[in-house]
């Protein structure tokens, strides 16, 4: 009986990430439009631009190969699957074990390697330069990534993210190393997800895209679930700050529906205090230029190089 409802919280868990990611996005979008001054399109657009794609004919290219027809499924399944093992309203559920920061990061940089792939494989410029500007970001923010992971690794002793999590909740205190981690991560975050200062996601402006770029010959259900993914990757990437930074709020293991059902609630919070600071953060800036990018992903490996660096010496003296 408790297996089934360990199995049943964790499927919970799976379905929550997968029905809010739309969500999110269309939240963002509607307070950007609202700081805007403008009448922005509604919080369910989302779910009505993806079903109206899945009901779209695909075309393909003639030179499309298998990758390129297969490559969305794998991009999604392997952001859905880093999705879920992010802790959202609970600690420790039954696959909270394979939940490791390590294996979150190898699975958003084999989406990112497919993604690539598929931008070149038909051959076209736009692709191909989306592409390339993808791997150069890339570069460097899988470093700034592994340097923020041993710095939970150094300050909570493991790499699991339910452990970190109640590491967090259990001796929070005030830590330097952490706050130069925390502004990593939110780099790392803004470079993943293409927003605005690397990227505009809403540019129409095809030499200064990276994402959209390599979507430009995408169609139909192959670009819903592309857009799905995206979606679901801004999600884990505010639901990874969440559970590491702010764990407040989650359901201990072995608790009862209504501390569930409180953690439901306090990360619908936090997902909404996350895009609204998102939003607020990409109104006041301006999207600089690409070959400024890579200063700006350095500054995120420095942090988190700093920030490993202060473990170490504090421990040595």
């Amino acid at each position: 009986m408790v297996m089934m409802r360990d199995l049943l919280l964790q499927g919970l868990q799976m379905l929550l990430v997968l029905g809010l990611a739309p969500l999110l996005l269309g939240f963002t979008r509607w307070v950007k439009a609202d700081l805007l001054r403008r009448k922005g399109p509604p919080v369910i657009q989302p779910y009505r631009d993806l079903l109206r794609l899945l009901r779209k004919e695909v075309v393909l290219a003639d030179n499309a190969s298998w990758l390129f027809r297969s490559a969305p499924y794998m991009i999604f399944a392997a952001t859905w699957v880093a999705a879920s093992l992010v802790p959202t309203f609970a600690i420790g559920l039954e696959f909270s074990w394979t939940g490791d920061l390590i294996v979150i990061t190898a699975l958003l940089g084999s989406v990112r390697f497919f993604l690539a792939l598929a931008g070149m494989d038909v051959g076209t410029s736009f692709g191909g330069i989306g592409s390339s500007r993808e791997m150069l970001f890339a570069s460097l923010a899988e470093p700034a990534m592994i340097m923020i992971v041993f710095t939970l690794a150094l300050v909570a002793g493991t790499t699991q993210l339910s452990d970190v999590a109640n590491f967090v909740f259990s001796h929070a205190s005030l830590r330097v190393s952490l706050a130069l981690a925390l502004v990593a991560l939110i780099i790392v975050a803004l470079a993943e997800n293409t927003r605005i200062p690397v990227d505009n996601p809403a540019t129409h402006l095809e030499l200064t895209m990276v994402h959209e770029a390599m979507l430009l010959e995408y169609s139909g259900r192959h670009l819903a679930v592309i857009e799905f993914a995206a979606a679901l990757k801004l999600l884990l990437y505010i639901s990874l700050i969440a559970a590491i930074f702010f764990p407040w709020g989650m359901a201990q293991a072995g608790g009862g529906p209504v501390d569930y059902a409180l953690g439901v609630a306090a990360y619908v919070i936090k997902l909404a205090i996350g895009g609204f600071l998102l939003v607020l953060f990409e109104t006041s800036i301006a999207k600089m230029r690409v070959f400024r990018v890579p200063e700006f992903l350095g500054a995120a490996l420095m942090l988190g190089l700093l920030g490993t660096l202060l473990l170490f010496v504090s421990r040595t003296f």
